[in-house]
């Protein structure tokens, strides 16, 4: 009874050690340390047929496959070259020109030249008007009435006409803009049937219209 505990306790050993003996050899050739992961003779990683790391009962679970699959790689910021347009260049508005005509018309006293208030007014208006105004020129004539002689009319239509320009020019209307020209009794405004009789008051009053200096511009400016 004794030798068959023996036998049955060897045997139970020897099965023990071959059990043993036969594990231990896998578990030996991986590394704890690498958290579960087999391991070939080799020291390299054994993969399934899915090219999935075969891991072995032991290790930490959630990092079995820290040891396998390598991290990846920090991604690389690039530098991409752009190019900015450059903002559109927005063409200038043509300018654009109007034509204009400016005129007056100044009177005078009989048998004088100088100018009256109503005559300044008139000249001061006109001046306003052509401010800024892009013209050849400022045509200005003197005229007087019928009462006494050819010559005395033209000198005296020539000096209203020399006293407007005068007037013009202070105002700040450069001297080689403005034309004169003198045309004395020639050129009435007032029929010959109209004012019939001479030296009177009557009459005076009727040839006003002639007694006077018409003046004119034209040209262009831009339009506001």
């Amino acid at each position: 009874m004794r030798n068959t505990f023996t036998i049955k306790q060897s045997v139970l050993a020897i099965g023990c050690a071959v059990a043993f003996g036969a594990f231990s050899v896998p578990v030996n050739a991986q590394d704890i340390n690498e958290n579960g992961l087999v391991k070939d003779s080799s020291g390299g990683q054994v993969m399934s047929g899915f090219g999935l790391c075969v891991h072995s009962g032991f290790g930490p679970a959630p990092s079995w496959t820290a040891g396998c699959h390598p991290r990846a790689a920090t991604p690389v910021a690039q530098y991409v070259e752009k190019t900015i347009p450059a903002p559109a260049t927005v063409a200038a508005p043509l300018a654009v020109y109007e034509r204009v005509a400016f005129d007056a018309n100044v009177l005078f006293d009989s048998n004088k030249s100088n100018l009256r208030p109503a005559g300044r007014d008139s000249l001061d208006s006109f001046v306003g008007k052509i401010r800024g105004l892009e013209a050849q020129s400022v045509m200005a004539i003197g005229y007087a009435d019928r009462m006494g002689s050819d010559a005395s009319n033209q000198r005296l239509s020539q000096q209203r006409v020399d006293t407007v320009k005068a007037y013009l020019v202070s105002q700040g209307v450069a001297a080689n803009r403005i034309d004169t020209s003198a045309r004395g009794e020639r050129e009435p405004t007032t029929w010959a049937t109209e004012c019939k009789d001479a030296n009177n008051a009557k009459n005076v009053a009727c040839m006003q219209p002639d007694r006077h200096v018409f003046i004119e511009i034209s040209g262009s400016r831009l339009v506001k």
